[in-house]
């Protein structure tokens, strides 16, 4: 694995960019006249008593100009009230039309939708008992609906269950409080939630074929690699292409599998694409080249 990591893209793919800012400051400087410069003293000392005269009256011309600004700015800050920050009103319990789900609606149909029957018979991606909870969305109305001001608000509640690889989704209905519709289906594979992502993560960090990772992340920070905490985790959901992989990944998209972006945090990215994580079966495996 190190190897293969190393070959692909090298240890570490990026390292940190160093801008460097430079500030410039100019100096104009003013050189008074060479003294007989213009043929005779007399001549000299004349332009010099002119210029003494223009530049005292400049001086008096700025000196009020200054003061007329002072008084400005006085009377300004006495016409400006002072600023107030106000605080954002509170969200209310739920919303109306196609607003946004509140936070309260979110948790309300997740307690709606993971009914006993479904929380009892399925389990997650760390082996628990209950659906993997994946995200709830505002449903979209129905067809006879969309012109509708008073249509009924309703979300969509998604669940993915380890114990069959079956993505579930309940529509719940926010004004009656009822499930509408459950609709399951395998081979549907959304992006993987943050849960999974550390799950994955942890699994390879465990795995030999994770040895690879972890001596990069030791080469980049000086550290032992031992938490998904200590990354920053993204990924993609893989499917099987024929040919392309082990005979370990050929159900890649029924099952749920998942290859992974690893960014060491405050740090560079180490490669693990050829490494891909079933979180079905919780095995890692190398894909072919």
């Amino acid at each position: 694995m190190r190897t293969t990591v190393r070959r692909h893209l090298g240890k570490v793919v990026a390292g940190a960019a160093v801008a460097v800012a430079a500030t410039a400051a100019m100096i104009a400087i003013t050189l008074p006249g060479t003294a007989g410069a213009e043929g005779t003293g007399g001549g000299s000392a004349g332009r010099t008593a002119a210029a003494a005269q223009d530049g005292a009256a400049q001086d008096g011309a700025a000196q009020d100009g200054a003061a007329q600004d002072g008084a400005g700015q006085q009377d300004g800050a006495a016409a400006v009230a002072p600023g107030v920050v106000e605080q954002a009103p509170a969200e209310g319990e739920r919303g109306t039309g196609r607003d946004p789900l509140t936070d309260d609606e979110i948790a309300r149909v997740e307690r709606i939708a993971l009914n006993r029957q479904l929380l009892d018979a399925s389990r997650d991606v760390d082996g628990d008992r209950g659906p993997q909870h994946l995200g709830v969305d505002l449903a979209e109305p129905e067809a006879d609906e969309v012109d509708d001001p008073s249509a009924p608000r309703r979300a969509e509640v998604t669940f993915y269950d380890y114990e069959d690889d079956t993505l579930v989704t309940r529509t719940v209905n926010l004004d009656t409080g009822k499930v509408e519709a459950t609709d399951s289906g395998r081979g549907v594979q959304p992006p993987l939630s943050r849960a999974e992502n550390t799950e994955a993560a942890a699994l390879l960090i465990a795995d030999p074929l994770g040895a690879g990772l972890r001596a990069d992340y030791r080469d980049a920070t000086g550290k032992k690699l031992t938490s998904p905490e200590q990354l920053q985790l993204s990924s993609m959901v893989y499917r099987a292409v024929p040919g392309a992989q082990p005979a370990a990944f050929d159900r890649c998209g029924i099952h749920r599998c998942a290859r992974l972006l690893l960014k060491v945090k405050n740090g560079p990215w180490i490669d693990t694409r050829s490494l891909v994580i079933d979180l079905s079966t919780r095995k890692v495996a190398a894909l072919t080249r």
